[in-house]
């Protein structure tokens, strides 16, 4: 046998140990994956048991999520509004009744989202460079910056909502600073994440010129990350939108208030016209966020 086709032999051998290898590992995350799926799902009740009335009278046992789900079903129903194409304009008067209402807690929901927008940005983004292992002064600080904004971060809006709204009362204050806080903490991680991937040889120039921390920041490392900084803060402004919906559930403004009123009334169809009211704002705030970041980072408008 000739060296030749030895080495090729010996190849079709190690690749042949190599895709069993693979086919072993492959076999057994996708095994231990389910297990982890189910085992979640037991935890999460999917496989819980409830007691159920049919409509003939007899009383079954049957898994609750199967149970649950006619009810959903019921539950949406009562929140479509009558609408007849003969009397189409009384219908959505009487669907919308409230709009006056609904349109100012919708432009105070607006403000709330801006306003922790921007504490978020401007918290998020300084925070941010102290995070960034590559660019802190120092490990311990920045060991310290990641702990703080993962802290803030993993406390639901909700709840700083609630301890806002014992501090400062019933009110929009107590919505911005929840919502603003919490978008500090995720903000403040994904800039940092933004300034790592950053190429040094900028900010290695200006500190061989005698350029101090601030200035590498400043002038080496901001233009990189601008990009990122723009399409992070739009994506942001969309969510605390949705977010600034619902913490108003808890007193913190906007037309969450007006969603627990709905709720705790069982008024069905304000529920469906509070939350088309919201849908419809997301996907202006959305479409109108896509064109203004594609104009800042020079995408053209028009698709090939």
């Amino acid at each position: 046998m000739t060296d030749l086709s030895l080495a090729i032999r010996n190849f079709e051998t190690d690749y042949a140990d190599a895709r069993k290898s693979a086919r072993r590992v492959q076999a057994v995350s996708t095994l231990l994956f389910l297990g982890a799926v189910l085992f979640s799902a037991y935890v999460g009740g999917f496989f819980a048991f409830t007691d159920v009335t049919l409509p003939s009278g007899e009383r079954v046992s049957m898994l609750k999520i199967w149970a649950g789900l006619p009810r959903l079903g019921e539950y949406l129903e009562k929140t479509i509004p009558t609408l007849r194409f003969a009397t189409l304009g009384s219908d959505l008067a009487e669907w919308f009744w409230r709009w006056e209402t609904w349109l100012r807690l919708l432009w105070e929901t607006i403000l709330i989202a801006y306003a922790a927008t921007v504490l978020g940005v401007a918290g998020g983004f300084l925070l941010s460079f102290l995070a960034a292992r590559n660019l802190s002064p120092g490990r311990p600080v920045s060991v310290v910056v990641r702990r703080y904004l993962e802290i803030i971060r993993t406390v639901p809006e909700m709840v700083w909502a609630l301890i806002f709204v014992f501090c400062f009362g019933v009110g929009p204050l107590a919505g911005v600073l929840a919502i603003g806080l919490h978008a500090t903490g995720s903000l403040g991680k994904l800039y940092s994440e933004a300034n790592e991937n950053i190429d040094m040889r900028p900010l290695d120039g200006i500190k061989a010129s005698g350029g101090n921390w601030f200035q590498q920041m400043r002038y080496g490392a901001v233009p990189q990350v601008i990009p990122n900084v723009i399409s992070y803060t739009l994506l942001r402004f969309e969510i605390n939108v949705r977010s600034s919906s619902i913490i108003g559930y808890v007193g913190a403004g906007g037309l969450g208030q007006e969603i627990r009123t709905a709720m705790s009334l069982q008024e069905y169809t304000d529920l469906s016209a509070l939350f088309v009211i919201i849908l419809v704002s997301v996907t202006v705030i959305d479409f109108l966020s896509e064109r203004l970041r594609h104009r800042i980072i020079g995408i053209s408008e028009h698709w090939t």
